[in-house]
């Protein structure tokens, strides 16, 4: 009869082979497969090794081709915007960029009339009646709203009163009315500006960057989109961005039939080849009065334009 003390030497011996074994095969093996082992962290660090070696190549490459473009640059702008002056308006994904392009068009010759940054708040939904109202209230007399589209959309209304304020036309703004409207959109948090701001610039260039992509994104981008219209209704554009992401200003631009007809667009001014890029577009866009579109993403006819004026 099989009883408690036979279970006892049972488990006993299997627990005794068990070890018995573990210690045979780890006698046995421990050479084998250290040396195996040690061969291989062996090899991962020299990959490693390589590997970093190989990303700091990458990214000396990297800043030699941006000391590359900054020398360049003069030679092929060559003053090509002497005597334009050029706004500058800047989306809230695009204030990364904006220092290199701005550097680019002033190589180029251009006077930058000023530096208007649109905070993400003026794209927000929740704020178009305000925006309406705010537009009534910022109207001066040489920056009316009187003429401008009055339909219930305060993104565009507002837009097309800043373009009337920063854009040249037949009866200048003053000093005082720029001011006014300017100062109407800052203090609520809409806009942002640079010190010195003159107004009366002869084209603009948008400088954008990667959509948003909160639950308001798609008519954050539409919001960009009628931003961006409103500065083309009278006078260029140049839209400096970014091709990546559903909804990009600079894709938006390509994909409407009628406003590819007449704003140019770079989609890689996040690096100083698309600055350099940006710069030429301009001289062509704004001298040579031509439409194109540059850089790397889907809509882009060529990396650079063909002619710069």
């Amino acid at each position: 009869m099989i009883n408690f003390r036979y279970h006892v030497v049972s488990l006993t011996a299997v627990f005794l082979a068990l070890a018995i074994g573990l210690v045979v095969g780890t006698a046995a093996l421990n050479g084998p497969v250290a040396d195996t082992l040690k061969d291989r962290v062996d090899a991962l660090s020299k990959d490693n090794s390589n590997y970093r070696a190989q990303a700091n190549q990458y990214q000396d490459e990297l800043n030699r081709s941006q000391d590359y473009v900054t020398e360049l640059a003069p030679a092929l702008l060559n003053g090509k915007l002497t005597g334009r002056r050029l706004a500058v308006v800047t989306l809230p994904s695009g204030k990364d960029y904006t220092d290199g392009v701005v550097a680019m068009l002033k190589v180029a010759g251009a006077t930058i009339t000023g530096q208007v940054t649109i905070e993400d708040k003026f794209f927000d939904p929740a704020n178009v009646y305000e925006l309406l109202e705010l537009a009534e209230k910022a109207s001066q007399p040489t920056v009316p709203v009187e003429g401008l589209p009055l339909n219930s959309d305060g993104v565009e209304t507002s837009s097309a009163l800043l373009a009337v304020a920063l854009l040249s036309k037949p009866v200048p703004v003053t000093e005082a009315d720029l001011t006014s409207v300017l100062t109407a959109y800052t203090e609520p948090g809409y806009i942002s500006v640079s010190d010195n701001i003159t107004g009366a610039a002869d084209a603009t260039v948008v400088i954008s960057g990667l959509p948003p992509i909160d639950q308001d994104a798609a008519r954050k981008n539409q919001n960009a989109v009628k931003l961006t219209d409103q500065f083309h209704t009278s006078h260029p554009v140049v839209v400096a961005g970014n091709g990546i992401g559903d909804g990009n200003l600079v894709s938006e631009i390509r994909n409407d039939p009628t406003l590819v007809k007449d704003i140019s667009t770079v989609d890689n001014a996040s690096t100083a080849q698309g600055q350099l890029t940006t710069a030429l577009t301009a001289v062509e866009r704004v001298v040579a009065g031509k439409v194109g579109q540059y850089g790397l993403s889907a809509g882009a006819t060529s990396q650079v334009p063909k002619t710069a004026g």
